[in-house]
Protein backbone atom coordinates (compact mmCIF):
# COMPACT_ATOMS: atom_id res chain seq x y z
CA UNK A 1 0.00 0.00 0.00
CA UNK A 2 1.38 3.42 -0.98
CA UNK A 3 1.12 6.53 1.15
CA UNK A 4 1.08 10.09 -0.07
CA UNK A 5 3.10 12.93 1.49
CA UNK A 6 0.23 13.98 3.73
CA UNK A 7 -0.37 10.39 4.87
CA UNK A 8 3.32 9.92 5.70
CA UNK A 9 3.41 13.15 7.70
CA UNK A 10 0.37 12.02 9.65
CA UNK A 11 1.97 8.72 10.65
CA UNK A 12 3.81 10.45 13.49
CA UNK A 13 1.81 13.28 14.97
CA UNK A 14 3.60 15.79 17.25
CA UNK A 15 1.45 14.62 20.12
CA UNK A 16 2.61 11.06 19.47
CA UNK A 17 6.25 12.21 19.58
CA UNK A 18 5.66 13.86 22.94
CA UNK A 19 4.04 10.69 24.24
CA UNK A 20 7.04 8.63 23.17
CA UNK A 21 9.49 11.08 24.79
CA UNK A 22 7.36 11.21 27.95
CA UNK A 23 7.15 7.41 28.22
CA UNK A 24 10.88 7.12 27.55
CA UNK A 25 11.75 9.67 30.26
CA UNK A 26 9.30 8.23 32.80
CA UNK A 27 11.16 4.90 33.10
CA UNK A 28 14.52 4.49 34.82
CA UNK A 29 16.04 2.57 31.91
CA UNK A 30 14.77 5.18 29.47
CA UNK A 31 16.31 8.03 31.44
CA UNK A 32 19.63 6.19 31.71
CA UNK A 33 19.65 5.51 27.97
CA UNK A 34 18.78 9.11 27.14
CA UNK A 35 21.51 10.51 29.38
CA UNK A 36 24.09 8.14 27.94
CA UNK A 37 23.15 9.06 24.36
CA UNK A 38 23.42 12.77 25.18
CA UNK A 39 26.81 12.30 26.87
CA UNK A 40 28.19 10.31 23.93
CA UNK A 41 26.88 12.91 21.50
CA UNK A 42 28.44 15.72 23.56
CA UNK A 43 31.78 13.89 23.69
CA UNK A 44 31.81 13.24 19.94
CA UNK A 45 30.90 16.88 19.33
CA UNK A 46 33.77 18.03 21.54
CA UNK A 47 36.22 15.74 19.73
CA UNK A 48 35.00 16.99 16.34
CA UNK A 49 35.34 20.61 17.45
CA UNK A 50 38.88 20.05 18.73
CA UNK A 51 40.00 18.27 15.57
CA UNK A 52 38.37 20.81 13.26
CA UNK A 53 39.77 23.73 15.23
CA UNK A 54 43.27 22.21 15.27
CA UNK A 55 43.28 21.54 11.52
CA UNK A 56 42.03 25.07 10.81
CA UNK A 57 44.70 26.66 13.02
CA UNK A 58 47.49 24.59 11.48
CA UNK A 59 46.32 25.45 7.96
CA UNK A 60 46.14 29.16 8.83
CA UNK A 61 49.75 29.05 10.10
CA UNK A 62 50.93 27.03 7.05
CA UNK A 63 52.09 24.14 9.27
CA UNK A 64 52.34 20.79 7.49
CA UNK A 65 50.30 17.95 8.93
CA UNK A 66 50.49 14.19 8.63
CA UNK A 67 52.98 11.47 9.47
CA UNK A 68 55.17 11.72 6.38
CA UNK A 69 57.99 13.18 8.48
CA UNK A 70 58.57 9.72 10.00
CA UNK A 71 60.44 8.72 6.82
CA UNK A 72 62.86 11.66 6.98
CA UNK A 73 66.43 11.35 8.30
CA UNK A 74 66.98 12.53 11.87
CA UNK A 75 70.53 13.84 11.46
CA UNK A 76 71.70 12.95 14.99
CA UNK A 77 72.95 9.87 16.83
CA UNK A 78 72.05 8.34 20.22
CA UNK A 79 74.51 6.93 22.72
CA UNK A 80 72.11 4.38 24.29
CA UNK A 81 70.44 2.09 21.74
CA UNK A 82 69.40 -1.54 21.63
CA UNK A 83 69.10 -1.70 17.84
CA UNK A 84 71.17 -0.31 14.97
CA UNK A 85 70.75 3.46 14.64
CA UNK A 86 72.80 6.40 13.35
CA UNK A 87 72.30 9.94 12.08
CA UNK A 88 71.05 8.67 8.70
CA UNK A 89 68.17 6.72 10.31
CA UNK A 90 64.57 7.87 10.03
CA UNK A 91 62.30 9.31 12.69
CA UNK A 92 60.39 6.05 12.57
CA UNK A 93 63.57 4.26 13.62
CA UNK A 94 64.12 6.93 16.28
CA UNK A 95 60.64 6.22 17.67
CA UNK A 96 61.48 2.53 17.95
CA UNK A 97 64.81 3.26 19.68
CA UNK A 98 63.12 5.53 22.23
CA UNK A 99 60.35 2.99 22.82
CA UNK A 100 62.86 0.19 23.43
CA UNK A 101 64.86 2.37 25.82
CA UNK A 102 61.68 3.16 27.75
CA UNK A 103 60.63 -0.50 27.74
CA UNK A 104 63.93 -1.88 29.03
CA UNK A 105 64.23 0.58 31.92
CA UNK A 106 60.56 -0.03 32.81
CA UNK A 107 60.79 -3.83 32.72
CA UNK A 108 64.05 -3.95 34.70
CA UNK A 109 62.73 -1.32 37.09
CA UNK A 110 59.58 -3.37 37.73
CA UNK A 111 61.68 -6.48 38.37
CA UNK A 112 64.11 -4.87 40.82
CA UNK A 113 61.39 -2.82 42.53
CA UNK A 114 59.33 -5.97 43.09
CA UNK A 115 62.26 -7.91 44.56
CA UNK A 116 63.39 -5.05 46.80
CA UNK A 117 59.83 -4.17 47.79
CA UNK A 118 58.97 -7.71 48.87
CA UNK A 119 62.21 -8.00 50.85
CA UNK A 120 61.68 -4.67 52.61
CA UNK A 121 58.00 -5.43 53.21
CA UNK A 122 58.88 -8.71 54.92
CA UNK A 123 61.65 -6.96 56.87
CA UNK A 124 59.09 -4.45 58.18
CA UNK A 125 57.30 -7.36 59.86
CA UNK A 126 60.48 -8.95 61.22
CA UNK A 127 60.75 -9.73 64.93
CA UNK A 128 64.28 -8.35 64.83
CA UNK A 129 64.03 -4.74 66.06
CA UNK A 130 67.03 -3.50 64.07
CA UNK A 131 65.90 -5.06 60.78
CA UNK A 132 62.37 -3.73 61.22
CA UNK A 133 63.54 -0.19 61.99
CA UNK A 134 66.01 -0.12 59.11
CA UNK A 135 63.23 -1.20 56.73
CA UNK A 136 60.97 1.48 58.21
CA UNK A 137 63.69 4.09 57.73
CA UNK A 138 64.20 3.03 54.11
CA UNK A 139 60.49 3.34 53.34
CA UNK A 140 60.12 6.75 54.96
CA UNK A 141 63.18 8.21 53.24
CA UNK A 142 62.67 7.00 49.69
CA UNK A 143 58.90 7.36 49.71
CA UNK A 144 58.94 10.99 50.83
CA UNK A 145 61.73 12.31 48.60
CA UNK A 146 60.64 13.55 45.14
CA UNK A 147 61.58 11.10 42.43
CA UNK A 148 63.24 13.76 40.29
CA UNK A 149 65.56 14.66 43.18
CA UNK A 150 66.50 11.00 43.57
CA UNK A 151 67.25 10.65 39.86
CA UNK A 152 69.52 13.70 39.93
CA UNK A 153 71.19 12.47 43.13
CA UNK A 154 72.11 9.07 41.71
CA UNK A 155 73.23 10.59 38.42
CA UNK A 156 75.56 13.08 40.09
CA UNK A 157 76.79 10.34 42.43
CA UNK A 158 77.67 8.05 39.53
CA UNK A 159 79.42 10.80 37.62
CA UNK A 160 81.40 12.26 40.54
CA UNK A 161 82.13 9.25 42.76
CA UNK A 162 82.87 6.42 40.34
CA UNK A 163 86.42 6.18 38.91
CA UNK A 164 87.41 6.81 35.30
CA UNK A 165 87.65 3.83 32.88
CA UNK A 166 91.30 2.98 33.59
CA UNK A 167 90.47 2.46 37.29
CA UNK A 168 87.09 0.81 36.80
CA UNK A 169 85.45 -1.30 39.49
CA UNK A 170 85.79 -4.84 38.15
CA UNK A 171 84.16 -8.15 39.02
CA UNK A 172 85.85 -11.31 37.66
CA UNK A 173 87.36 -9.10 34.97
CA UNK A 174 84.19 -9.31 32.88
CA UNK A 175 81.92 -6.81 34.69
CA UNK A 176 83.09 -3.19 34.83
CA UNK A 177 81.60 -0.06 36.39
CA UNK A 178 82.96 3.47 35.97
CA UNK A 179 81.77 7.00 35.37
CA UNK A 180 81.21 6.14 31.70
CA UNK A 181 78.66 3.43 32.49
CA UNK A 182 78.18 -0.26 33.23
CA UNK A 183 79.79 -2.89 30.96
CA UNK A 184 78.61 -6.52 30.89
CA UNK A 185 79.65 -9.58 28.89
CA UNK A 186 77.44 -10.37 25.92
CA UNK A 187 77.46 -12.62 22.88
CA UNK A 188 77.58 -12.28 19.11
CA UNK A 189 75.14 -14.30 17.02
CA UNK A 190 76.70 -16.47 14.32
CA UNK A 191 74.84 -18.07 11.38
CA UNK A 192 72.14 -20.32 12.82
CA UNK A 193 72.00 -18.44 16.13
CA UNK A 194 68.74 -16.70 15.30
CA UNK A 195 67.05 -20.02 14.57
CA UNK A 196 68.32 -21.48 17.86
CA UNK A 197 67.05 -18.47 19.84
CA UNK A 198 63.60 -18.83 18.30
CA UNK A 199 63.65 -22.57 19.04
CA UNK A 200 64.59 -21.93 22.69
CA UNK A 201 61.79 -19.35 22.97
CA UNK A 202 59.26 -21.82 21.59
CA UNK A 203 60.61 -24.50 23.92
CA UNK A 204 59.97 -22.39 27.02
CA UNK A 205 56.54 -21.45 25.68
CA UNK A 206 55.77 -25.14 25.40
CA UNK A 207 57.18 -25.71 28.88
CA UNK A 208 54.67 -23.21 30.25
CA UNK A 209 51.79 -25.08 28.60
CA UNK A 210 53.05 -28.49 29.74
CA UNK A 211 53.53 -27.26 33.31
CA UNK A 212 49.99 -25.86 33.36
CA UNK A 213 48.51 -29.12 32.11
CA UNK A 214 50.60 -31.11 34.60
CA UNK A 215 49.29 -28.94 37.43
CA UNK A 216 45.70 -29.53 36.30
CA UNK A 217 46.27 -33.28 36.16
CA UNK A 218 47.81 -33.23 39.64
CA UNK A 219 44.81 -31.35 41.02
CA UNK A 220 42.37 -33.77 39.38
CA UNK A 221 44.10 -37.09 40.08
CA UNK A 222 46.42 -36.28 42.98
CA UNK A 223 49.30 -37.89 41.10
CA UNK A 224 52.49 -36.01 40.27
CA UNK A 225 53.42 -37.27 36.82
CA UNK A 226 56.81 -36.49 35.33
CA UNK A 227 55.51 -34.50 32.33
CA UNK A 228 57.77 -31.52 32.91
CA UNK A 229 60.84 -33.65 33.57
CA UNK A 230 60.31 -35.68 30.42
CA UNK A 231 59.73 -32.49 28.45
CA UNK A 232 63.06 -31.09 29.59
CA UNK A 233 64.81 -34.39 28.84
CA UNK A 234 63.48 -34.32 25.26
CA UNK A 235 64.47 -30.66 24.90
CA UNK A 236 67.94 -31.36 26.25
CA UNK A 237 68.43 -34.22 23.81
CA UNK A 238 67.34 -32.04 20.88
CA UNK A 239 69.63 -29.19 21.98
CA UNK A 240 72.56 -31.56 22.43
CA UNK A 241 72.01 -33.05 18.99
CA UNK A 242 71.86 -29.61 17.37
CA UNK A 243 75.05 -28.42 19.08
CA UNK A 244 76.91 -31.63 18.24
CA UNK A 245 76.02 -31.33 14.55
CA UNK A 246 76.32 -27.59 13.94
CA UNK A 247 78.28 -26.35 16.95
CA UNK A 248 77.56 -23.37 19.17
CA UNK A 249 76.22 -20.52 16.96
CA UNK A 250 77.29 -17.85 19.44
CA UNK A 251 80.55 -16.14 20.26
CA UNK A 252 81.46 -14.46 23.54
CA UNK A 253 81.79 -10.68 23.34
CA UNK A 254 83.61 -9.44 26.44
CA UNK A 255 84.17 -5.76 27.28
CA UNK A 256 87.80 -4.68 27.16
CA UNK A 257 89.60 -1.39 27.72
CA UNK A 258 90.76 0.01 24.42
CA UNK A 259 92.15 3.50 24.46
CA UNK A 260 90.22 5.77 26.79
CA UNK A 261 87.08 3.64 27.13
CA UNK A 262 85.74 0.09 27.05
CA UNK A 263 84.71 -1.59 23.84
CA UNK A 264 82.66 -4.72 23.28
CA UNK A 265 80.10 -6.44 25.46
CA UNK A 266 76.85 -4.85 26.54
CA UNK A 267 77.12 -1.31 27.84
CA UNK A 268 74.71 0.92 29.76
CA UNK A 269 75.23 4.64 30.14
CA UNK A 270 75.38 6.39 33.56
CA UNK A 271 72.01 7.93 32.73
CA UNK A 272 70.44 4.49 32.37
CA UNK A 273 72.00 3.18 35.58
CA UNK A 274 70.98 6.27 37.59
CA UNK A 275 67.42 6.16 36.26
CA UNK A 276 67.09 2.43 36.95
CA UNK A 277 68.37 2.77 40.52
CA UNK A 278 66.11 5.73 41.28
CA UNK A 279 62.97 4.14 39.80
CA UNK A 280 63.63 0.81 41.53
CA UNK A 281 64.30 2.22 45.00
CA UNK A 282 61.51 4.78 44.85
CA UNK A 283 58.83 2.34 43.67
CA UNK A 284 60.09 -0.38 46.03
CA UNK A 285 59.30 1.84 49.03
CA UNK A 286 55.63 1.87 48.01
CA UNK A 287 55.58 -1.83 47.16
CA UNK A 288 57.02 -2.61 50.61
CA UNK A 289 54.02 -1.00 52.29
CA UNK A 290 51.66 -2.81 49.94
CA UNK A 291 53.27 -6.14 50.81
CA UNK A 292 53.16 -5.37 54.53
CA UNK A 293 49.47 -4.44 54.33
CA UNK A 294 48.68 -7.57 52.34
CA UNK A 295 50.36 -9.86 54.85
CA UNK A 296 48.65 -8.12 57.78
CA UNK A 297 45.29 -8.64 56.06
CA UNK A 298 45.63 -12.40 56.51
CA UNK A 299 43.95 -13.66 59.65
CA UNK A 300 46.26 -14.39 62.59
CA UNK A 301 44.56 -17.77 62.85
CA UNK A 302 46.44 -18.80 59.71
CA UNK A 303 49.77 -18.08 61.43
CA UNK A 304 48.68 -19.93 64.55
CA UNK A 305 47.39 -22.94 62.59
CA UNK A 306 50.65 -23.23 60.65
CA UNK A 307 52.63 -22.89 63.87
CA UNK A 308 50.50 -25.59 65.52
CA UNK A 309 51.31 -27.93 62.63
CA UNK A 310 55.01 -27.30 63.21
CA UNK A 311 55.64 -25.61 59.87
CA UNK A 312 58.81 -23.51 59.66
CA UNK A 313 58.39 -19.77 59.28
CA UNK A 314 59.68 -19.80 55.70
CA UNK A 315 57.21 -22.51 54.68
CA UNK A 316 54.39 -20.71 56.47
CA UNK A 317 55.09 -17.50 54.58
CA UNK A 318 55.60 -19.12 51.15
CA UNK A 319 52.80 -21.69 51.25
CA UNK A 320 50.17 -20.23 53.58
CA UNK A 321 50.42 -16.48 54.13
CA UNK A 322 51.72 -14.94 50.90
CA UNK A 323 49.34 -16.88 48.58
CA UNK A 324 46.42 -15.49 50.58
CA UNK A 325 47.94 -12.01 50.76
CA UNK A 326 48.41 -11.79 47.00
CA UNK A 327 44.70 -11.12 46.45
CA UNK A 328 45.19 -7.88 48.42
CA UNK A 329 48.65 -7.09 47.02
CA UNK A 330 48.04 -7.42 43.28
CA UNK A 331 45.60 -4.49 42.62
CA UNK A 332 47.72 -1.74 44.23
CA UNK A 333 50.88 -3.43 42.92
CA UNK A 334 49.52 -2.98 39.39
CA UNK A 335 49.15 0.74 40.04
CA UNK A 336 52.79 0.97 41.12
CA UNK A 337 53.91 -0.82 37.95
CA UNK A 338 51.95 1.70 35.88
CA UNK A 339 53.43 4.58 37.86
CA UNK A 340 56.96 3.29 37.32
CA UNK A 341 56.48 3.05 33.54
CA UNK A 342 55.10 6.59 33.40
CA UNK A 343 57.69 7.97 35.81
CA UNK A 344 60.40 6.80 33.43
CA UNK A 345 59.54 9.88 31.34
CA UNK A 346 61.52 11.91 33.90
CA UNK A 347 64.60 10.51 32.16
CA UNK A 348 64.70 13.70 30.11
CA UNK A 349 66.10 15.48 33.20
CA UNK A 350 69.39 13.56 32.87
CA UNK A 351 69.36 13.21 29.06
CA UNK A 352 68.55 9.50 28.98
CA UNK A 353 67.22 8.89 25.43
CA UNK A 354 63.81 7.50 26.28
CA UNK A 355 60.64 7.96 24.25
CA UNK A 356 59.82 11.40 25.68
CA UNK A 357 63.38 12.72 25.44
CA UNK A 358 64.26 11.77 21.86
CA UNK A 359 60.85 11.66 20.19
CA UNK A 360 58.62 14.09 22.10
CA UNK A 361 61.65 16.31 22.69
CA UNK A 362 64.37 16.37 20.04
CA UNK A 363 62.23 15.11 17.15
CA UNK A 364 59.45 17.57 17.97
CA UNK A 365 61.88 20.51 18.03
CA UNK A 366 63.38 19.51 14.68
CA UNK A 367 60.19 18.75 12.77
CA UNK A 368 57.63 21.02 14.42
CA UNK A 369 55.01 18.23 14.11
CA UNK A 370 53.80 18.80 17.66
CA UNK A 371 50.27 17.41 17.29
CA UNK A 372 51.33 14.18 15.60
CA UNK A 373 54.30 13.51 17.88
CA UNK A 374 52.40 14.17 21.11
CA UNK A 375 49.50 12.05 19.85
CA UNK A 376 51.82 9.13 19.07
CA UNK A 377 53.62 9.47 22.42
CA UNK A 378 50.37 9.54 24.38
CA UNK A 379 49.04 6.55 22.44
CA UNK A 380 52.16 4.50 23.18
CA UNK A 381 52.03 5.23 26.91
CA UNK A 382 48.32 4.43 26.92
CA UNK A 383 48.97 1.11 25.19
CA UNK A 384 51.78 0.23 27.63
CA UNK A 385 49.54 1.00 30.60
CA UNK A 386 46.60 -0.98 29.22
CA UNK A 387 48.84 -3.93 28.35
CA UNK A 388 50.36 -3.95 31.85
CA UNK A 389 46.90 -3.79 33.41
CA UNK A 390 45.71 -6.62 31.16
CA UNK A 391 48.59 -8.90 32.15
CA UNK A 392 48.23 -8.11 35.86
CA UNK A 393 44.46 -8.65 35.74
CA UNK A 394 45.02 -12.10 34.26
CA UNK A 395 47.46 -12.91 37.07
CA UNK A 396 45.08 -11.43 39.63
CA UNK A 397 42.31 -13.73 38.41
CA UNK A 398 44.64 -16.72 38.79
CA UNK A 399 45.59 -15.97 42.40
CA UNK A 400 42.17 -14.79 43.54
CA UNK A 401 40.41 -16.91 46.16
CA UNK A 402 37.50 -18.81 44.65
CA UNK A 403 34.67 -19.66 47.00
CA UNK A 404 33.22 -23.13 46.64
Amino acid sequence: MLYGPMAVSNLLHPSDSMKIISSLWSSQNGRNLTVQILMVAAFLGLVWWLVDNTIANLARQNVATGFGFLDNNTGFDINQKLIAYDETSSYQRLLLVGLLNTAIVSVLGIFFATVIGFMVGLARLSDNWLVSKLAFLYVEIFRNLPLLIQILFWYVLLIEILPHPRKSLALWEVFFLNNRGLYLPWFTTLPGGGFLLWAIGLFFGGWFLVAREARKMRELTGRNRAYVRNYFIIGGVCLGGYLSLWGVPFEANLPALRGFNFRGGLSFTPEFVALLIALSLYTASFIAEIVRAGILSVSKGQFEAAKALGLPTSVTMNKVIIPQAMRVIIPPLTSQYLNLAKNSSLAAAIAYPDLVSVFAGTALNQTGQAVEIIFVTMSIYLFLSLFTSFVMNIYNARVALVEK
